[in-house]
Formats: structure tokens, sequence, C-alpha cells
């Protein structure tokens, strides 16, 4: 009997659909060319890309059926009690993997301004000063409407980015189909394997990219006890989902290819823009202004997602208490806001888009390896699951855990200097949980405990006059456990109203998915 208060196939593959087509398909194009450097080995990328995202996403269905909490890897780690791991990896999410995400996005929302509004200049370095003025401007802007205006900015502006995605897309595919079928453009994609590139390092930042522009495949672990049928309804929810995006992936691009040879595509910083330049006369200069409206879109959905993030590990003892301090007439995190906010601008001094993504990057893969490794402790020390979860073939995990560490492994070889940002941010989240949480280390001085007390109160007083709000402290385990049951209706609110877009969603309900034993070490 079909029980009509919970999701179906076809609403489980929409939220797959529009959760991963988003942002990352107007930012990572140009990436990928510049590292294959040929139509066929950019459009084989793509197609691996899919297959690694559609495998990662079928493993997550088994976690989140297994595992019914939310907190993705947080809680995956968690449940197998490596608790110095899941810290690690929070602490890099907070640190590293959302802001540079917010800067990557800002970013591209400048290039996209500027091309728009076909602004020249002179020298270098004032496309660079404009780029960092109008992508600072921009968080600076969001960051002051998610003061004070959260629910109705939120909502709102959702609805006008997903309807800008759906015309972009249709714009740039329309376009290229039509050269190709009714003009028979096919100059560029003759040879379409010349003078690709073959080093493993090019391949593997390729296929970050890809992968970055494919993230968002595990959407449905935070609604899966509201799907109906889940152990057939999820499966083909991924394998359908997953093979339309793939498939306007590839339509997008080769359309792009259509239009533009591989030197015109490398040369563009907004090559959406260049496309509509080539082919489309006077509408061009409507192309970027709907991409800048989805990336604003894209972008207040990755500000909203990190601010909770950081404020849930914050409330919950893993971060400073002071960054929990919250506007109550606003039900705003303007504490972890600013702090947010801060760190992406950093990262945006931190290196080009491709390396931002790169950063990324190794750090999910990183991550999921871990949690890979937890889902195969799981089924080799037979820990206690929930009974109606779903099993993967046992290879499928394993080939996925290979496929972690040998993205993370060429990069270390081929790319240190990536590399490095992700392996110290890393280090100094095990270092964080093991000088500052750890029972044996500071907690145990009664003079780090008076001093860290003291410095935290009255740091937690300066935000509170600053942002005009509370620290925010999670209770005992009855509320911990309560977290659990509100935070995941929080999040089936937040994915009924699209709110979330790529990675956005990967990492909102931390705060639910915390150990009801750990303890408040700041």
């Amino acid at each position: 009997m079909v029980n009509h208060n919970k999701m179906g196939l076809l609403g489980a593959i929409s939220y797959i659909i529009g959760n991963i087509i988003g942002s990352g398909i107007f930012i990572t194009p140009t990436s990928i060319i510049e590292c294959t450097n040929s139509v066929g080995l950019s459009l084989s990328i793509w197609i691996v890309a899919a297959i690694i995202s559609m495998v990662g996403a079928l493993i997550y269905v088994e976690l989140g059926t297994s595992i019914r909490k939310s907190g993705a890897d947080f809680a995956y780690i968690c449940y197998v009690k490596w608790y110095p791991i899941a810290v690690a990896f929070m602490f890099v999410g907070c640190i590293l993997i959302y802001p540079a995400t917010t800067a990557i996005q800002s970013e591209t929302f400048a290039e996209y301004i500027i091309k728009g509004l076909k602004i020249q200049f002179a020298e270098p370095y004032q496309n660079y000063l404009a780029k960092k003025l109008i992508a600072f401007s921009l968080i600076w802007l969001l960051m002051f409407l998610n003061f004070f205006s959260v629910k109705t900015f939120v909502q709102r502006f959702q609805i006008l980015a997903s309807i800008a995605k759906l015309v972009a897309t249709a714009i740039v595919i329309g376009t290229g189909f039509y050269f190709l079928i009714f003009k028979a453009e096919t100059g560029n994609l003759q040879n379409m394997f010349h003078n690709s590139t073959w080093k493993p390092g090019k391949l593997v930042t390729a296929l970050f990219a890809g992968l970055y522009s494919y993230d968002g495949w595990d959407i449905l672990n935070f609604g899966a006890e509201e799907i109906d049928n889940p152990r057939r309804t999820m499966p083909l929810a991924i394998i359908i989902g997953m093979t339309i995006v793939a498939i306007i992936y590839l339509a997008i691009n080769l359309s792009y290819f259509v239009v533009l040879t591989v030197p015109q595509f490398e040369a563009s910083d907004a090559v959406a823009v260049s496309l509509a330049q080539a082919k489309l006369g006077e509408f061009q200069y409507v192309m970027p202004f709907f991409i800048s409206i989805l990336l604003i879109g894209s972008l207040n959905s990755t500000m909203f997602a990190a601010s909770r993030y950081l404020h849930a590990a914050a409330r919950h003892g893993n971060l400073p208490s002071f960054i929990s301090c919250t506007n109550k007439c606003h039900d705003s995190p303007r504490a972890a806001l600013f702090v947010h906010i801060i760190l992406a601008m950093g990262f945006s001094f931190a290196g080009n888009l491709e390396q931002l993504i790169s950063y990324v990057a190794f750090a999910q893969w990183s991550q999921r390896a871990f949690t890979m490794l937890a889902l195969l402790y799981i089924r080799f020390w037979h820990l206690p699951v929930h009974p109606n979860a779903m099993r993967t073939p046992i290879i499928l995990p394993i080939l996925f855990f290979i496929n972690c560490v040998g993205l993370v492994g060429v990069t270390i070889g081929q790319n240190f200097s990536d590399a490095a940002v992700g392996i110290g941010i890393i280090i100094g989240g095990f270092l964080v949980f093991f000088i500052f949480m750890w029972d044996r280390a500071l907690p145990s001085r009664e003079w780090y405990r008076r001093n860290a007390s003291v410095a935290n109160e009255k740091i937690a007083i300066v935000f509170q006059v600053l942002f005009n709000g509370m620290i925010d402290l999670g209770g005992d385990e009855e509320e911990s456990e309560e977290n659990v049951k509100s935070s995941s209706v929080i999040a089936n609110e937040k994915i009924s109203t699209g709110v979330y877009d790529n990675i956005a969603m990967d990492r909102f309900s931390l705060a639910s998915a915390i150990d009801v034993d750990s303890k408040k070490k700041f």
C-alpha cells in the first residue's frame, strides 16, 4: 500500500536533479578543458565523474539507511567511535570546505558580472582588484541580509535562482544543438582526442572539477525515513536521477564545443558568456545576469548551511562557544556567519578557482575515504545497523575506497602544493581534538579550564554586544536526542523548499550527529 505522506520515486529523482544541477556546471568546464586539452578527453572526464558519483551515491544510501542519523560523514564516522577523525573532518568542513566553496562561487559571480557589464581594464591588477571588490561586496551584502531576513530572503530568492538555473541551461543546450543539427557545425568535434594531456596530476585535477559539479548526490541521506519503500526507491532514484544529470552535463559541454574551439574555451573566464557572445547576438547581454542570479542563489545556500554547521559545532562544544552567538529575534547565527565570511575572504587569496576547487575536493575525498573505511569496518565486524538497511555488493565500497585513496594519493604525488593545504587543516583538526578536547590533554589541567573559560567568556561578551545576540549552548542528553528529531525535520523542510544547492546540503545537521555522551571542552 502506498503511503501518500511519503516521498515517491518521482519526488526523490527531482530532489537529486535539483540539488546537483547548480553553479558547478558554469564554474568547472574551463578547468577541465585546461587540464585535458581536448574535446574527447574532457567529455570522458564528465562521464567518469558521473559513474563515480553514482556509485558513491548508492553506497551512501546504504549508510543512510543503516545509520539513521543526520550529519552524513560526521555521523557515520562517529558511529564507529572514531571521534578524533570525525572532529578533524568537522574542523576541515568549518575551516576549509565551506569557506573555499563560498570563495569559488563569489569569485565566479564577479567573473560573470564583469563579462556582463563588458568592463575592460588596462592592467591585470585592476581586473584582479575589481573581482575581489565585487566578490566581497556580494558576500557582505548576503551576510547582512541573512542577519535580518533569513526566511523571507532565502525562500523567495531561491525561487528566482531556480528559474535562472533552468533558463541558463536551456539557453546553452538549445544554442549548441541548434547549430549542431540545423547548421551542421561539427568542425570542433573532429579528431576529438587530438592533443590530449594524459598526465596523472592533470587528469585527477580535471576529475576533481567534474566531481565538484556532481556533488550533492547524497541528498537522499537526509530524508531516508521520509521516502516510501527506500530499499527500492532510493537506488532507482539515484540511477535515474544521476543518468539525467550526466546527460544534461554532457549536452551542455557538447554545446560549448560546437560553438567554441579548445583555445577559445581555455581563454574564457566565463564560458557560457563566450558562447552567448559568439552566437546569440543582442541576447548575449542577458546570459551573464541569468548565471549571476543562479550563483547568488548557490552562494546564499552555501552561506546558510555553513553558518548552521559552524553554529552547531560551537553549540555542542567542538568549537569555542562564542561562535554560537545567535540573534533570537531573527533566529540568525550572526557570529557563525561573520566567522564564515572572514574565512571565505581569506581563502579567496589562496589561489585561483582551479586551486580552490582542488582544495575542496581533496578534503572531501579524504573524508569519504575514511567514511568508506567506517562502512567496511561495520560490515566486517558486523556492527548492528537498522534492520531495514539496504546493502550494496561489498565490492562497491571497496572499489569506491580505492578510488578515494587513488584521487587523494595522486594529488599528493603530483600536486602536493594543493594537497598541502588540505593536509595541514586535517592535521590541525587532529591537534584541536587531542589538545583541546581529549580528557588527558589540556582539559585535565585546572589552570587551562579556568583561563580558557575566562577568555571564552570575555570574547562571548564582545560578540553578544557586537551581534546583539545570546550564546546558544547545547543541552543534556535529552535535549541532544531531541535535536536529532528536530534537525531531521528542519533538514527535510529545507529540502522541500529547495534551499540547498550542490554541497551546501552535505553537512547541514551536524548538531544531531554528535554523540550524546560528548562533553563540552571549550
